[in-house]
């Protein structure tokens, strides 16, 4: 069926497939990490910090000037989180709901439309099984990518995963962030159950992700930081700094463990040049913290281009793009025609 933009939905939205909890931050000792956990607390520090930011030309070249502007005091309120001088482990602990029905938007206004994804989405599961998709997922469950600055710099890495009675426990280290290459049958189960319940084989699957790191003696660790909207407020004594926390414990953002439960795309055009690695499932492949956008409109490497086609019942060129679309449908989101307009 050739592409028509008049039979795509203007009302289109899909359920995310893959439903995080927030992540809880816990300490312990490495010997102890089963039976013996605290939960993490923030500390409030007030630090004067130093001028270290980029001065204009006319002080930079002012001696006195310059002395003047770095003898300032740069006032600071922030939140901090670390284990205590007994801890040297970290224990993150979340779970993961998997469902399946992606070939059912949870919103479509348009009949044709909805009746043509439904038949192309029922092929991929039918050829496919998801189980490319969830052979990735499964490989950032086993290799901790979701501790982000805590897996920096750890001795061990420890990741228990539990489903239903059952217990997998994998050492994060050995597996690359780079690839998805493994040979771990351990891996094969749990990716086996994960794509069942995509395919809507399971009623759901629960699986709960309990990482264990060893990174030493009261150092620091990285709980999500909280975005400051209102930064016009200059209330001196407003923190510069707010990491999250629930109900007292330190925490991660499950957006934030999402990203990195779905960073599995490696096939974006520059994947070998970029030498960046997977990138998170996205409809533009933006990479955020380096300020670009990976598949483009001009390319036709867009979710948006791809899936007008896919949908309405073309071909794609290879199978790595029917991956990607359905990757990012099972992301879920807003996709209809209006929203881009």
């Amino acid at each position: 069926m050739a592409k028509d933009n008049s039979n795509i939905a203007s009302v289109l939205a899909f359920e995310k497939k893959l439903v995080l909890s927030d992540g809880y931050l816990y300490g312990s000792t490495w010997e102890k990490r089963f039976n013996e956990i605290n939960p993490l607390v923030l500390t409030e520090k007030s630090i004067r910090g130093t001028i270290s930011n980029r001065l204009k030309p006319a002080i930079l070249n002012d001696p006195v000037k310059l002395n003047a502007e770095v003898e300032k005091p740069n006032l600071q309120k922030i939140d901090a989180c670390a284990l205590t001088a007994e801890q040297d482990t970290l224990k993150l602990n979340f779970t993961i709901k998997v469902l399946g029905g992606v070939e059912n938007p949870s919103a479509c206004n348009h009949a044709v439309f909805n009746k043509s994804y439904y038949e192309t989405a029922k092929k991929y599961i039918e050829a496919e099984g998801f189980k490319e998709l969830a052979w990735r997922y499964t490989v950032n469950i086993a290799n901790g990518r979701y501790l982000w600055r805590n897996r920096v710099g750890a001795e061990k890495i420890e990741v228990v995963v539990s489903v239903d009675g059952k217990q997998w426990t994998f050492d994060a280290l050995s597996f690359s962030l780079k690839d998805f290459e493994s040979d771990n049958e351990d891996l094969r189960e749990l990716a086996h159950l994960i794509a069942d319940a995509l395919c809507g084989k399971l009623p759901y699957l629960l699986i709960t992700v309990d990482a264990y790191a060893l990174i030493g003696k009261a150092q620091e660790v990285y709980p999500s930081e909280e975005l400051v909207l209102d930064k016009g407020n200059n209330d001196k004594n407003k923190k510069s700094k707010i990491l999250y926390a629930v109900n007292g414990t330190a925490a991660m953002h499950s957006q934030k463990i999402g990203n990195a439960i779905r960073t599995i795309d490696t096939w974006y055009p520059e994947f070998e040049s970029a030498d960046i690695g997977p990138i998170a499932i996205e409809p533009y492949g933006a990479v955020t913290n380096l300020g670009r956008a990976y598949r483009t409109p001009k390319d036709k490497t867009d979710f948006y281009t791809l899936f007008d086609h896919y949908a309405l019942g073309g071909n794609l060129a290879n199978k790595e793009q029917e991956h990607y679309v359905m990757a990012v449908l099972v992301r879920g989101g807003v996709f209809g025609q209006s929203s881009r307009e």
